[in-house]
């Protein structure tokens, strides 16, 4: 089970998960609820890690799960659930960043605090310069970034989300990771 009470994407209770969506198809506001409730922090957390800013990552989550809600008929169970979700999510959150082009700095006390004011001062700094170095990377990039390296997503369910093959998304990690260490490399 992950830290936030759920397994990963490629373990999570798919038979809950289409059983729900079937009720809430069906017009149950009960089990849209839950499905909701079931997935909502992992959408907020790759909206935030996405654009940087709480306020619009609470946006996005609000623009997803309204999306959602009209698209679930439209969601033929192809894929898992959690997959066509986690789709729309980096979808959206790619949308916003090419239309705002503004990054706005992560406030890293919400993320991070370490004792002691030298230790803690130091770990706000390479915080604060880890999450601009993801922050400047392009979208494509930074989505693959962010949900195998920061969500911890496997290569298969990553490169399902964003519709790319498994070379692809390692090829858009290996490039990712070389320009995180290059602006990094200050901290080593």
């Amino acid at each position: 089970m992950a830290a936030d009470g759920q397994d990963r994407p490629g373990g999570l209770d798919t038979a809950a998960d289409d059983w729900l969506i079937a009720k809430a198809r069906s017009g149950s506001i009960d089990a849209w609820e839950v499905l909701v409730h079931r997935h909502r922090d992992r959408i907020y957390r790759i909206a935030l890690r996405m654009v940087g800013n709480p306020h619009d990552a609470e946006d996005i989550v609000q623009d997803v799960v309204l999306q959602v809600w009209t698209a679930l008929a439209g969601f033929a169970g192809k894929s898992r659930f959690t997959t066509w979700l986690y789709r729309v999510v980096v979808n959206r959150c790619i949308n916003h960043i090419t239309s705002a082009r503004q990054h706005h700095e992560l406030d890293e006390t919400a993320l991070s605090t370490a004792p002691g004011a030298d230790v803690q001062a130091v770990a706000r700094g390479q915080l604060r310069a880890a999450i601009a170095a993801v922050l400047n990377l392009p979208p494509d990039l930074r989505a693959a970034v962010v949900l195998v390296d920061i969500e911890q997503l496997s290569y298969h369910d990553a490169a399902a989300i964003l519709d790319i093959p498994e070379s692809t998304l390692r090829g858009r990690l290996h490039r990712a990771r070389r320009v995180l260490l290059e602006h990094l490399r200050a901290w080593t």
